[in-house]
């Protein structure tokens, strides 16, 4: 990889550091959900425990409460943000965007389903691959159309989904636990098994979570095209100007979005029962997206603070090398969990997974700010740049276009 030095001499812009930085806030919301996803089969709720302790059913709760739903969003509001980014850099070249994107995204499926079925089956990836066709599709789309296909789409997944979750209460399926449970016993076996069991585990269970993503699918394409709008008005780039928009964002996020994820939490693992589970789970995701809005706004003004540049240099180097970091913690969650390493799968509880993963989290934040601050690109990073602009990075300069007069 090319060293700090060759960084320095590319004529480029500066960075956003606080589209890095709220990257890498968003990398450990997604990380406690992943972990407690990859550690067994009840993670989360899905399917009830019958041992597990007050603690565990505690810590489950505070994660389904306040990461649950949330930190992918962020992570999908800043992957239309950044395209915008990336169509000016197109633009700045005299490169034409469309091959690079449609390039990206091809690089991107690729990683998504080697993830999934090799390391984690809810990858995330190869929705962003399928799904960003739709922003190239829009990218000369206006701020407010972008915006008002936002509302639309939102408002039409959400009500599909809480009706879907409301038809779960009026007619419950009272053997829904029991089908559920019958592959646990498999399940466990596969994930502590060899590495061929694991795989074929994964490709298993990639049908429910196709389903899964096309539900969830609304709502993700809802926060690229907010992202987008966004990013077309440069919002980030100078947040000082939206003080008043965002304290507002802060304050009605946490209003909305906070009682459906205490809802959510009380349903899916707490005193509601099963019954109450999938409505729960549905109002839950159709409030999610307030208390993400919550999180970025009151990030973004934590950021502008005295401490704001401190908090800048802790997160922001980690969101720099996001993909990197992302993958990496499935590879480090494989090897603890399943048969490719320590097999763990099914023997910790939640408390100490998620004490795990906040362990990994912050060896995280160390070893990117290591490696950002010695090279411009991280592994993962590098290689889907060179997939994008078909060529090696740093192979040649980019200069700005210069037109006659």
């Amino acid at each position: 990889m090319p060293s700090a030095a060759t960084y320095a001499r590319e004529d480029r812009p500066e960075r956003i550091r606080e589209v890095d930085a709220l990257r890498g806030f968003a990398l450990m919301g997604i990380l406690l959900v992943n972990a407690l996803t990859m550690s067994g089969p009840y993670g989360l709720g899905s399917i009830a425990d019958p041992g597990a302790s007050a603690l565990d059913r505690t810590v489950e709760g505070v994660v389904q409460t306040f990461a649950v739903g949330k930190f992918y969003l962020m992570f999908s509001f800043l992957f239309g943000y950044s395209f915008t980014l990336q169509l000016a850099s197109a633009e700045r070249v005299g490169a034409n965007a469309v091959p690079r994107q449609l390039r990206r995204s091809l690089g991107l499926l690729v990683l998504g389903v080697a993830h999934a079925v090799l390391l984690y089956t809810g990858d995330i990836l190869t929705t962003y691959a399928v799904l960003g066709l739709v922003l190239v599709a829009a990218r000369n789309c206006t701020p407010g159309a972008a915006l008002r296909a936002a509302r639309i789409l939102y408002g039409c997944f959400g009500v599909f989904l809480l009706l879907l979750g409301l038809g779960t209460v009026l007619v419950p399926d009272a053997e829904a636990d029991a089908r559920l449970a019958e592959g646990v016993t498999e399940l466990i076996a596969d994930y502590r098994g060899d590495a061929s069991s694991v795989v074929g585990a994964n490709v298993g269970q990639l049908p429910d979570q196709l389903l899964a993503t096309v539900l969830m699918s609304g709502f993700v394409m809802t926060a690229f095209l907010v992202g987008l709008h966004c990013g077309k008005r440069r919002l980030l780039a100078d947040t000082g100007n939206h003080r008043a928009q965002m304290r507002r964002g802060l304050l009605l996020g946490a209003a909305v979005g906070l009682p459906g994820s205490l809802f959510m939490a009380m349903a899916v693992c707490g005193p509601l029962g099963p019954r109450w589970s999938i409505f729960g789970a549905m109002v839950g995701t159709v409030t999610a997206p307030a208390l993400t809005a919550a999180y970025i706004c009151g990030m973004l003004l934590l950021m502008k603070t005295a401490r704001g540049a401190r908090i800048v240099a802790v997160f922001a180097p980690a969101g720099r090398m996001a993909l990197t970091n992302y993958l990496s913690q499935s590879l480090v969650m494989a090897l603890v969990f399943t048969g490719y390493g320590l097999a763990l799968y099914d023997r910790l509880g939640p408390a100490v997974v998620v004490f795990g993963a906040l362990v990994l989290y912050v060896g995280q934040l160390a070893l990117s700010r290591w490696l950002t601050a010695r090279y411009r690109y991280a592994p993962v990073e590098w290689l889907l740049r060179a997939v994008t602009l078909a060529r090696l990075p740093h192979e040649r300069r980019e200069q700005p276009v210069r037109h006659p007069g």
